[in-house]
């Protein structure tokens, strides 16, 4: 079984300062997906860069296939030095996860990652070794579908300190019974970074004493989503387009009234408009037999497109979840790539249609190959694997 990994975080700054000192970076690699997560001492702009220096170093020669030891040698030899603690200090923990199902956690003085397992909170044995000094610890292990990591900054077990909790502050174990409470039913990793976010700035009363940094990785199948939208240029390519279209495997999507058409010919089936009064700024879906989903083209598109931005921008939260889970064709087409794809496969027409067509464009940049390639491009940002035909 091939596997993918869902991954998001969210950070809250320190309570005053404009930087976080806490970094999250993400690589895909050809084999794998890494997850990094770093800290930065202090706060502020001296924290950022530590922490940034940090994860792109470690980022990097991971992604070259370097091994621990040169990594943290190298975060040793080039980190600046605290001239008040004299260390170069930054914290941080590594998550890679190769499609043939080997998983590796390497945690430095962060706090130890959840890893949730079949509804239960696994404790799991790391090996210790010292590396420039450097209390390492290292765990090797298979992933199973389904299992969730979480990684975080100190922030998060210190949140509420002195203020509604006692001067421990939530603790290991309280962040790791919430997380675990949390994903009783399942969620997306957006959608329990969030929470747990938005657990954190509770606790701190909306006053951060820590940069408070988590980042979620989820083990799930291969998800693929296919949408067709536009017809052909030539006519006589309807049906080459649909049998590629609906050889695909898993879900099936038509955004436009002229490609729902062709859908419906091709499997000799009816269109069904669905009248919904959830939201009128967005047009009507409808359902043909043998499809997932089928919308308008170009509004429910673009609209859908504004949620996978703010989403690609890290710019989600509860009223975000609440507009991606609402009863209209854009917020539909967003969940799904946002939260059920890990490859898309867009089957694209370049018939132009007349009422889109802006006479002062050239052809390659009409409103819908627009689009096209805007959602290309925030698909692969947020970590799909996108191919695009077109016909």
């Amino acid at each position: 079984m091939s596997f993918s990994v869902d991954v998001a975080w969210k950070s809250l700054n320190k309570h005053n300062e404009e930087l976080c000192g806490d970094k999250v970076e993400v690589l895909h690699t050809a084999d794998s997906e890494i997850l990094i997560l770093a800290d930065g001492m202090g706060s502020g702009v001296k924290a950022n860069i530590l922490a940034t220096l940090t994860s792109k170093i470690l980022g990097t020669m991971f992604h070259e296939g370097a091994a621990i030891e040169d990594c943290v040698e190298t975060i040793a030899k080039t980190l600046p030095i605290c001239k008040v603690r004299e260390v170069a200090y930054a914290t941080f923990s590594i998550l890679q996860i190769f499609h043939d199902g080997r998983g590796y956690l390497v945690n430095y003085d962060n706090p130890n990652i959840v890893f949730i397992r079949d509804k239960k909170i696994m404790d799991y044995p790391f090996e210790e070794r010292v590396i420039e000094g450097k209390k390492i610890q290292e765990y090797r292990f298979e992933v199973q579908i389904n299992d969730c990591f979480v990684e975080m900054s100190d922030g998060v077990i210190y949140a509420g300190a002195g203020e509604i909790l006692n001067m421990n502050g939530w603790t290991w174990e309280a962040m790791a019974d919430y997380t675990l409470g949390c994903t009783k039913k399942t969620l997306s990793a957006s959608r329990l970074a969030t929470m747990l976010s938005e657990a954190c700035n509770d606790l701190y009363e909306g006053r951060p004493g820590d940069d408070t940094t988590v980042a979620v990785s989820r083990v799930v199948a291969r998800h693929v989503v296919s949408i067709f939208t536009g017809p052909p240029l030539n006519p006589e390519d309807d049906e080459i387009l649909m049998k590629e279209f609906m050889q695909q495997e898993g879900r099936k999507i038509v955004s436009g009234g002229t490609s729902a058409n062709i859908a419906a010919r091709y499997l000799k089936k009816e269109v069904k408009t669905i009248i919904s009064k959830a939201d009128r700024t967005v047009p009507p879906t409808a359902s043909i037999e043998g499809l997932d989903l089928v919308t308008e083209g170009v509004l429910t598109l673009g609209k859908a497109l504004k949620l996978l931005k703010k989403y690609e921008q890290d710019d989600f939260d509860a009223e975000f979840f609440d507009e991606l889970d609402a009863e209209n064709g854009a917020s539909k087409l967003a969940k799904i790539i946002i939260e059920e794809c890990t490859e898309l496969h867009l089957f694209v027409g370049k018939a132009l249609n007349e009422a889109h067509e802006n006479t002062d464009l050239p052809f390659d940049l009409s409103v819908r190959m627009n689009l096209v390639e805007q959602l290309t491009d925030v698909a692969e940002k947020i970590g799909r694997h996108v191919t695009v035909k077109y016909y």
